[in-house]
C-alpha cells in the first residue's frame, strides 16, 4: 500500500536522524593530521563538524593545531565546537566480568540506534553529568532539536544527545522505563542505586521547571559548557 509505505519511510527517516545525533566519537590515539601518536598527558585539540553523514571529529596535536588550524577551523563550513583536552593513556584491559551502570546502559542504548531509547539516554546522560562523569562540552541545533555535545574525559569519547523535550506528566514513565531497563540482566543494588539517582534527578528538574513557563518543560537546563 502507498499509505504502509510512506510511513515505512518515515520511520526509517527519524531512525536515521537519531543515528547520527546518538553517536559515540572515541578520542584518537594519535594525531590526526601528523599522525604522531599522543603521549600520556599531552595536551590535544578537539574540533567537532557536522558532515551529512552526521557529526565529525577531529583530534590534533599542539603543533598541528598552530600551524593548520588554529587560524581557520572555526570559519569552516559545518563547524560546531572547539576544546582542548589532555590525553590520558588507555587503562589496562578490565575484567572479562564487570558491573552493570548508567555509563555502560548509555553506551549499549546508544549502540543500537533505536529512537524508541531517546528519552532515557538523555537521562541518562543527564545523571551522568551530575555525577561528574561526563561533561558538557557544546550545545548545538539540528532539525530545530537541541543536541548536548557531551564528552567522558577519561576516554575522551564524544557523545551527541538530542533533547526531547519531555513534560513533567512524561518523567515518571522514562524513569520507570530506564529502571526496568537496568534490571533486566543486572544486579538489583546498581538498578537500585540508580532508581535513586534518577529521581533526585528529576525531582530537582522539576522544582525547576515549575518555576518556568509555557507547556513544553526541558529536563534538562543549558549547561555551563566547561
Amino acid at each position: 500500500m502507498p499509505g504502509d509505505n510512506f510511513r515505512e519511510h518515515q520511520r526509517d527517516a527519524r531512525n536515521d536522524i537519531f543515528m547520527i545525533e546518538w553517536n559515540i566519537q572515541s578520542r584518537a590515539h594519535a594525531c590526526q593530521a601528523c599522525g604522531q601518536r599522543f603521549a600520556d598527558k599531552q595536551p590535544y585539540h578537539t574540533i567537532l563538524f557536522e558532515e551529512k553523514a552526521g557529526y565529525e571529529r577531529l583530534d590534533v596535536c599542539e603543533a598541528c593545531w598552530a600551524a593548520q588550524y588554529s587560524q581557520g577551523a572555526t570559519s569552516r563550513k559545518g563547524f560546531i565546537s572547539h576544546w582542548q583536552g589532555v590525553f590520558e593513556a588507555p587503562p589496562a584491559r578490565p575484567e572479562p566480568i564487570q558491573k552493570e551502570n548508567a555509563e555502560s546502559l548509555l553506551r549499549k542504548l546508544v549502540g543500537q540506534n533505536d529512537a524508541g531509547h531517546g528519552a532515557a539516554c538523555f537521562i541518562l546522560a543527564v545523571m551522568l553529568e551530575r555525577k561528574r562523569i561526563l561533561k558538557v562540552k557544546d550545545q548545538t541545533s539540528r532539525d530545530g532539536r537541541r543536541v548536548f555535545i557531551y564528552e567522558q574525559p577519561k576516554t575522551g569519547d564524544v557523545f551527541a544527545i538530542t533533547d526531547p523535550h519531555l513534560r513533567l506528566d512524561q518523567l515518571e514513565v522514562v524513569q520507570r522505563d530506564v529502571a526496568q531497563l537496568l534490571e533486566r540482566g543486572l544486579n538489583p543494588p546498581v538498578g537500585a542505586e540508580f532508581a535513586a539517582d534518577a529521581s533526585i534527578a528529576i525531582r530537582e528538574t522539576r522544582q525547576t521547571d515549575q518555576a518556568e513557563s509555557g507547556p513544553p518543560v526541558a529536563l534538562h537546563e543549558p549547561p555551563a559548557v566547561r
